[in-house]
């Protein structure tokens, strides 16, 4: 008899996401700018074989209509297929891209774009890449695109559900897939793709169930209270100024980057104040957000702070456990006016250190996902009903890229990782990554909620602090 699917239900945090992706936060991309024609019978055997390490990306995502609860169910066979667009259908996707803010965009830049907003999840209907095998109610979590571009060059994408890759996974993913590509192995030894330890070919329990015994669940009434004070922060916030609360909303990206010299007084600077390198990047950015805004009276920002939770787990996780391990913990600081970058950076990093130590990112899963699915279901519960819920996220620890041969050989000129943010979610969204010792900063924010130019125009500012006041 056939193998048969095995599943789950999704879990709280899990479910959360499940609401947010149709709306337009959390459609999670690997781009790469390739040089050299890839090999597309061994790219579609990487994918095939990393389906086969990782159950949640070999699993599609299953809608109970009657009851609107979601699940995973695990296929027995990897199924994903490459798309592929030769250069006269990538050339006419372009086209409709195009518009008078895009003219210094590079090809590579609008197509990232173009898949963080390819949303596959807002309808009910099979989405599957193997759909007769498959329920009407059942949704691929996995897509791999290649379109090709003028001058002998490539852009391979990778999309994904963020419920099955957060932003471990999607870093992961891209040392397994890029080892396994330049002649790895997928038996675990050395380079390549690695197999879950302990999965039996089941996707791994949800964040929820793996929070350690020691922890303490809050008593109702206390969740209570966190929900109303989530929810009434949320519209005292300062924002970014509005340009358009109207139109239909997409995901675009801006992008900073450091040289080696820069990065490096940079995290000497972190050190030195015993801070991680997202304090630097918060306390630069509301300074940004305070010298873009015409108004200088005290203002309060609203930051969330993502957290890999796999090594504080019982038991553990290592990072080649896909799926979205990451909790959040929700600050909110004061700008003045005059603050020194440093002086700012220990006050935020301190604010979220201490919460951390307290096990904020834990104890409050549930009134966070609950007043996240309220704010997506009321609008209204957000300032203008723009669905914003804080002024920027950044990630507790910054990505490290020590693997550029691996890229180089594989003529890897670029990547972009990172995720669409236009339904729920921040202004901007940074996915910071140090690659051969240069920091670089993709952002991504919702427009026409922001523009472009309002946009760069911030991050330009960011960028300018960083680098003048270290």
């Amino acid at each position: 008899m056939a193998d048969q699917p095995r599943g789950r239900a999704v879990g709280a945090m899990e479910n959360s996401w499940c609401h947010a992706v149709p709306g337009g936060t959390g459609i999670t991309v690997l781009g790469f700018d390739i040089s050299r024609a890839p090999d597309m019978l061994k790219y579609q055997t990487a994918l095939h074989k990393l389906q086969n390490a990782h159950p949640i990306i070999n699993s599609r995502l299953h809608t109970n209509t009657k009851t609107n609860t979601f699940s995973f169910v695990t296929s027995p066979t990897p199924f994903v297929q490459i798309k592929t667009f030769d250069l006269s259908s990538t050339l006419e996707i372009l086209e409709t891209l195009s518009n008078p803010s895009n003219n210094s965009v590079s090809p590579f830049h609008l197509i990232l774009e173009h898949e963080l907003n390819k949303n596959t999840w807002t309808k009910t209907t099979s989405t599957s890449s193997s759909s007769s095998s498959a329920s009407t109610n059942d949704q691929d979590m996995f897509f791999g695109t290649i379109y090709t571009l003028p001058n002998a060059k490539w852009v391979a994408v990778m999309r994904l559900h963020v419920s099955a890759c957060d932003h471990t996974t999607a870093e992961t993913m891209l040392r397994e897939l890029l080892g396994y590509l330049i002649g790895g192995t997928d038996d675990g030894e050395g380079r390549g793709i690695e197999k879950e330890i302990g999965s039996k070919g089941e996707v791994n329990s949800g964040i929820e169930d793996l929070v350690p015994s020691r922890i303490a669940k809050k008593p109702f009434w206390a969740r209570g209270v966190d929900m109303l004070s989530y929810s009434l922060n949320s519209l005292r916030l300062t924002n970014l100024k509005f340009k358009d609360t109207k139109s239909a909303r997409s995901s675009q990206v801006v992008r900073f980057q450091m040289n080696q010299e820069e990065t490096q007084r940079i995290l000497d600077g972190c050190k030195a104040k015993g801070i991680k390198l997202c304090g630097a990047l918060v306390a630069a950015g509301l300074m940004a957000a305070d010298k873009c805004s015409k108004h200088h009276q005290k203002k309060k920002y609203g930051v969330l702070t993502l957290i890999d939770c796999r090594s504080n787990f019982d038991p553990a996780l290592s990072i080649h456990h896909f799926g979205n391990y990451h909790s959040v913990i929700p600050h909110i600081h004061t700008i003045k006016g005059g603050e020194n970058l440093w002086e700012l950076a220990k006050k935020t990093h301190t604010a979220f250190a201490s919460s951390k130590d307290n096990d904020k990112h834990f104890t409050d899963l549930a009134a966070l996902s609950f007043v996240m699915c309220k704010a997506i279901e009321n609008p209204a519960l957000t300032p203008s009903s723009s669905l914003r819920s804080s002024f920027m996220t950044v990630f507790e620890d910054t990505i490290i890229d020590d693997y550029n041969d691996m890229q180089r050989e594989l003529g890897v000129d670029d990547y972009i990782g990172c995720a669409s943010v236009h339904g729920i979610g921040p202004s901007i969204a940074i996915f910071d990554t140090i690659r051969n010792g240069r920091l670089d900063c993709v952002c991504v924010y919702p427009s026409p909620l922001h523009t472009r130019e309002q946009m760069q125009e911030l991050v330009d500012n960011m960028k300018k602090i960083l680098v003048d006041l270290v």
